[in-house]
């Protein structure tokens, strides 16, 4: 075996191992809890809430770890059977090396990877999701979302990979920085556009009717300075009885949409809080912050892309008997999380503060934090969110505070309760 096949097993594995240990760690947590309500939780959730809550999470982390190693199985699989070289080697003395073809075979793989999958997101929705109550989805309903997922897929992916693989041929050495722009391009594109021609293939979304839920949440929109086209109620409860909010899109196209599920648990001024939550994101410039830091990951990836691609090592290391773009891209897409994976903890924690951020924002907005407190209690005992994760475990998968972080912060605030 040669080293940067070696090292890419490495990688692998070390990233399955640690899934699996931190697992394990925070299962232990949980249950060493188990037995009564945490202190800082008693006023949320009663002990039958809790002790399902506790069910739920630790059903949740069996099911992951059989998901980890079945996708680390799925990945070793291919890298070691010297199945993809063989493929690509096959594909293009068949159909040749123009870029739409480069691009309809890096789809293919995308897809023939995600498959096996499939029967463990059926299991999640369809057994674990249905025995704690959430499920609200039908078969057909799951068929259906996956065959559009899968043709928006080729739609948009195909044009974008052969588009990118056209820049090698056209450019030369420097292709990298003009994939990246144009990579950008779609991504901004998609950003405006996918409320309006994306999202509504999936969800079906109405205007909030005209009342005083309305009027509340269009005067908060515009005594924070948020100008939004619309507020917008999606039908979340077709799939699931989680809840949600968020805004989408850019300038004209931006809007608030709100779960119809959220609107059934939570009062009027709870709602206003969430949606004072969502602004907050929008006017401490966590979204361009956030597609800053994704334009310059994605600008480093092209570089390394293109770089790693000059490397016959790189290559020949997988069994590729003549390196391309092509091949280096397929490869960095199924090694990528395997690199990306030991960043989380720092961009989750970035993320977190962001949340602390925009939890300040409303209850500033909201002037008090008492509907805040409200809602995010709410959500925490609807949603059934693990009641005690372990710190490192939370450090690695939680983009957001636990409940009982998000409320020491919100009453150190000072802002008052109502």
């Amino acid at each position: 075996m040669n080293w940067i096949l070696f090292l890419a097993l490495a990688l692998i594995i070390a990233r399955l191992a640690t899934e699996l240990w931190l697992s394990r760690l925070n299962q232990r947590h949980v249950r060493a809890r188990a037995t009564s309500v945490p202190d800082d939780l008693k006023a949320v959730l009663d002990p039958a809430t809790y002790t399902k809550a506790v069910e739920y999470t630790l059903a949740k982390a069996k099911l992951g770890q059989v998901e980890d190693l079945w996708s680390a199985g799925v990945l070793l699989a291919l890298l070691l059977s010297g199945a993809l070289p063989k493929a690509f080697g096959v594909w293009s003395s068949t159909v040749g090396h123009a870029a739409w073809a480069d691009a309809v075979f890096l789809l293919l793989v995308a897809v023939g990877v995600a498959i096996p999958g499939l029967p463990l997101d059926w299991h999640a929705q369809f057994r674990l999701e249905e025995r704690f109550g959430f499920n609200t989805t039908t078969p057909a309903t799951w068929w259906l979302d996956h065959v559009k997922g899968f043709a928006l897929l080729w739609l948009l992916g195909w044009p974008l990979l052969a588009l990118i693989l056209k820049v090698v041929d056209w450019i030369g050495p420097g292709w990298w920085l003009w994939a990246w722009l144009a990579m950008l391009g779609f991504q901004l594109a998609m950003f405006l556009l996918a409320p309006v021609l994306i999202l509504p293939l999936f969800n079906k979304f109405t205007p909030l009717p005209t009342g005083m839920l309305r009027d509340r949440m269009l005067g908060l929109a515009g005594r924070t300075g948020f100008r939004a086209r619309d507020i917008f109620v999606m039908d979340g409860s077709k799939r699931s009885r989680h809840s949600n909010a968020f805004f989408t899109g850019l300038g004209r196209f931006r809007r608030i949409v709100l779960f119809d599920t959220l609107i059934q648990q939570l009062t009027e001024p709870e709602l206003e809080a969430v949606l004072a939550h969502e602004i907050g994101h929008f006017k401490r410039k966590h979204v361009l912050k956030m597609l800053a830091w994704s334009a310059l990951s994605a600008l480093i990836g092209f570089y390394v892309v293109a770089w790693l691609a000059g490397q016959t090592w790189f290559g020949h290391g997988f069994g590729f008997q003549s390196p391309s773009v092509a091949s280096t891209l397929l490869l960095a897409g199924l090694l990528g999380g395997a690199v990306s994976f030991w960043l989380s903890p720092v961009l989750n924690r970035w993320s977190r503060r962001h949340e602390y951020e925009a939890d300040r924002f409303a209850a500033q907005a909201m002037s008090g934090a008492g509907s805040l407190i409200g809602a995010l209690r709410k959500l925490n005992r609807e949603n059934l969110s693990n009641p005690a994760p372990h710190p490192l475990y939370s450090a690695f998968y939680y983009s957001h505070p636990t409940l009982p972080e998000r409320e020491r912060a919100v009453d150190a605030l000072g802002v008052g309760s109502t």
